[in-house]
């Protein structure tokens, strides 16, 4: 029986395609308030794996659990849209389904493109099309997102707000999210678990575990695995809906014991102490 907050779960999944062993044995589940990122090597399933999520996929063995009337939102990996067709920004999120211009001005405004409604979709900047179609998930009104490569075409600085936009919308909603990426660097300060594949499951559990693995290091080097060795810090705040330090009573700040990093502060030191 899945946990009470599980919101998916597939067990031993297996999936071949054209005779080629693409996921064997795998193991997932994804919980409510729950940033759960899935990485690996180029290759090694995990667009195979989210469509077996979506139900776009029926695996050859294993099984698939969704809680009964689950919504899922999902920002595809690549979604190109042909440059001589008249679209705005309004036109396009129309496409997903029909919802209030007032509730659809709030999620734009929710993902930081308040103003672009009317633009043509081909005149957003490549961080402003990953907003748009983040806004298009969201008004699914999800109980779980799907974020396929979310930050594809965004320059470095623009990744980086993307990472802590999408934590703000789990802590304010309170919605799973499962996370593809191979940006490591980032995706380590911006999630709860990892599930790291090639194929099969390799190591899964928290960041700073998962790091250290050797199944990991084998994956992405040594070098790699130092760099984003991440230290455990004690929180003496927290943060408001905008993502604003904003102080913790002391009392509450002494009695938050728990070590870990908050996917607003990225926090990493390598081994010179940097």
């Amino acid at each position: 029986m899945p946990d009470a907050d599980a919101l998916i779960e597939v067990a031993g999944i297996d999936v071949a395609i054209g005779g080629n062993r693409i996921l064997s044995a795998i193991d997932l589940t994804v919980g409510r308030g729950e940033i759960v990122s899935l990485i690996g090597p180029n290759g090694a399933g995990k667009s195979t794996l989210v469509r077996v999520v979506l139900g776009l996929l029926q695996p050859d063995r294993g099984k698939v659990w969704r809680r009964a009337g689950i919504a899922i939102g999902y920002v595809p990996q690549r979604l190109t849209i042909d440059p001589i067709l008249p679209m705005t920004v309004r036109r396009f999120l129309a496409l997903a389904g029909r919802r209030s211009a007032v509730y659809e001005r709030q999620v734009l405004d929710e993902v930081g493109v308040p103003d672009i409604l009317d633009r043509p979709v081909q005149q957003v900047s490549g961080g402003e099309f990953q907003r748009v179609l983040l806004a298009r998930a969201l008004l699914r009104q999800p109980d779980l997102l799907v974020l396929d490569e979310p930050v594809q075409g965004v320059d470095l600085t623009g990744q980086s707000e993307i990472y802590r936009l999408i934590g703000r919308i789990r802590d304010n909603r309170g919605c799973g999210v499962l996370l593809v990426s191979h940006d490591l660097h980032l995706v380590m300060a911006a999630t709860d678990r990892v599930l790291c594949i090639n194929h099969h499951v390799c190591c899964a559990g928290l960041p700073e575990a998962v790091t250290q693995h050797p199944e990991y290091v084998a994956l992405f080097g040594r070098g790699v695995a130092e760099n984003l060795a991440l230290y455990a810090h004690h929180h003496d705040h927290a943060h408001d809906p905008g993502g604003h330090v904003v102080p913790l009573p002391a009392a509450a700040a002494a009695g938050s014991g728990d070590h870990h990093e908050h996917p607003d502060h990225p926090h990493r030191h390598d081994h010179a102490g940097r």
